[in-house]
């Protein structure tokens, strides 16, 4: 599994935003598994994982991704992307 992890800096209508990202759903092109939000209101702080099968997929959604600007305006600027082997993980 593989990740794609974004970090957005003075985010502005985080509910909003999150909302429209979701009733959208999953854009062509971002061959992903599962997707999260979240977020520190006090900061102003976003950050976005999102799940991959395969690292071609996670690297096919990166492109695609990386073309796209911040998600409605508003989860502020983009500032930092990591893609990421899953090497671990644990289910409540």
């Amino acid at each position: 599994m593989y990740a794609r992890l974004t970090t957005f800096e003075h985010a502005t209508a985080i509910d909003e935003t999150a909302r429209q990202i979701i009733e959208r759903g999953r854009p062509e092109g971002i061959p992903a598994t599962e997707l999260y939000l979240m977020a520190d209101r006090e900061s102003g702080k976003v950050v976005t994982l999102v799940l991959f099968e395969t690292e071609e997929d996670m690297r096919k959604g990166h492109e695609t991704l990386s073309a796209m600007n911040a998600p409605g305006g508003g989860f502020g600027e983009r500032t930092s992307v990591d893609l990421l082997e899953v090497v671990g993980r644990l289910s409540a």
